[in-house]
């Protein structure tokens, strides 16, 4: 199985790009980057493509699976012009992309709250992505709405580390239908992902449709191999 994997430098994604790495079932890991990373494996396919010029490297998308783990902040991207672009319409156009060269898999990393009729700015710009790819029609469609992610970001944001401290003990106090509000590991959701894109390996009869991974989804098939 030939998996391409967007956004492999970031917190998630990086781990994502470790897991698929080390899976038996999976013969190849396309990964386009702005910067190469510091990885040398005989599995991974390293391009250094231009995001906003993505058409130039259409054949690189000619893949099994998808796995998009792409997202910025409005503070790091320096617009919501910039954000926008970064989180919807680089996600958008690869997965055209991939449609059109026949992948049948596509796996996002989305948010919790993410709706395209949010008034947040940020939730709106997510879920707008997912209603662009539902309207793609990828015979599976996997999409995951953590929360909080915590543990292991280089760039610690003030705000987001107050969060990160609080989480364990506000987690706690989550329960019921309030669970998917609940913060998690990264590594836990890159490994729920990597499980995801493996088990559509082989014979994937059945394994049709769209489908929202929560917090109870991700740890469960996290802990599933």
């Amino acid at each position: 199985m030939q998996v391409l994997l967007l956004g492999a430098t970031g917190l998630t994604g990086g781990r994502v790009l470790e897991g698929l790495l080390a899976s038996d079932a999976v013969t190849q890991v396309v990964a386009p980057v702005r910067r190469e990373i510091p990885i040398d494996h005989d599995k991974l396919q390293q391009e250094a493509v231009d995001f906003d010029h993505l058409e130039r490297h259409e054949s690189l998308f000619k893949v099994d699976v998808i796995v998009c783990c792409l997202g910025s902040t409005i503070k790091k991207a320096g617009s919501r012009e910039r954000f926008r672009q970064i989180d919807y319409g680089y996600a958008m156009k690869a997965a055209e992309m991939g449609r059109r060269q026949g992948v049948t898999g596509f796996i996002l990393m989305s948010a919790i709250g993410a709706f395209s009729g949010s008034p947040v700015f940020y939730n709106r710009v997510k879920g707008e992505l997912e209603d662009g790819l539902k309207e793609l029609a990828f015979p599976y469609l996997s999409i995951y709405q953590p929360g909080l992610l915590m543990n292991g970001r280089s760039e610690q944001r003030s705000a987001e580390a107050l969060g990160i401290r609080a989480m364990p003990a506000v987690n706690c106090l989550l329960q019921g239908r309030l669970r998917r509000y609940r913060g998690i590991d990264a590594a836990l959701v890159a490994r729920a992902m990597v499980n995801d894109a493996v088990g559509l390996a082989g014979d994937s009869s059945g394994k049709t449709g769209v489908f929202y991974r929560h917090y109870d989804d991700m740890v469960a098939s996290a802990n599933s191999r």
